[in-house]
């Protein structure tokens, strides 16, 4: 069998995809990046040129500037690209799902594909369980993924009574921002333990999931530039 052999964008690659697409999409990052990258070497060397004792010394505090700045410049490339990023998929159909699947970690169970949805409108509602319990995600306006989540509530208390069942809302008419949802699931209170969480999720699998397609388009997690080594 012939095996693929496409290989994947290398990392340097990858990182110059992203900064070609948020420099083009975003006419802040550029001077945002080269304000976090030059910032620090210009503080750190007035200050070892004002406390110098050697050069030796004044070598030191400008490569210590340097890579500093490197790392602030990272991050700000990260935080413009994921900003753009949530705003292109943000209000469609499938961006909670999208958003799940690769910005949870640790002890949740989640999917892309969502449990309940309005054919005609799109409207749909996601599950994740983690320690914090049963977490629905509706998306859709508020009166029109409401029946939905109504369904999907009753379904999960019956299955699973004497877990807690949480409700976010991410759509036109709700505060909850797309980009913050994992932070608001994240900071919900625990109390389920890592086997409880394997159990519950077990048992709710039951329930199904439904076929809402999910658009292609940018993975919000995905375009953030890896760490260099």
């Amino acid at each position: 069998m012939a095996r693929d052999t496409e290989k994947e964008p290398g990392r340097l690659k990858t990182m110059w995809s992203i900064f070609k697409m948020t420099r083009e999409n975003d006419k802040l990052a550029l001077p945002l990046m080269l304000l976090a990258f030059f910032g620090p070497i210009i503080v750190v060397t007035v200050l070892a040129i004002v406390f110098r004792q050697d050069t030796l010394f004044l070598v030191l505090w400008i490569i210590s500037g340097v890579l500093i700045g490197l790392m602030l410049m990272m991050m700000t490339l990260t935080w413009r690209a994921e900003k753009i990023a949530f705003a292109q998929i943000e209000g469609r159909p499938g961006a909670v799902g999208a958003v799940l699947k690769n910005g949870l970690r640790g002890n949740w169970n989640t999917s892309e594909m969502p449990t309940g949805v309005n054919p005609k409108t799109q409207d749909a509602v996601y599950r994740a369980v983690g320690k914090p319990g049963v977490v629905l995600i509706a998306e859709g306006p508020r009166e029109r993924v409401a029946r939905i989540l109504g369904e999907e509530q009753r379904k999960v208390k019956r299955i699973v009574p004497n877990v807690p069942v949480h409700v976010l809302e991410v759509g036109p008419d709700s505060t909850l921002e797309l980009r913050k949802l994992t932070r608001s699931m994240r900071r919900l209170k625990k109390t389920l333990t890592r086997a409880e969480v394997m159990a519950v999720a077990n048992r709710l699998t039951s329930l199904g999931q439904a076929n809402l397609p999910i658009p292609k388009g940018i993975d919000p997690r995905r375009v953030r530039p890896g760490r260099p080594r």
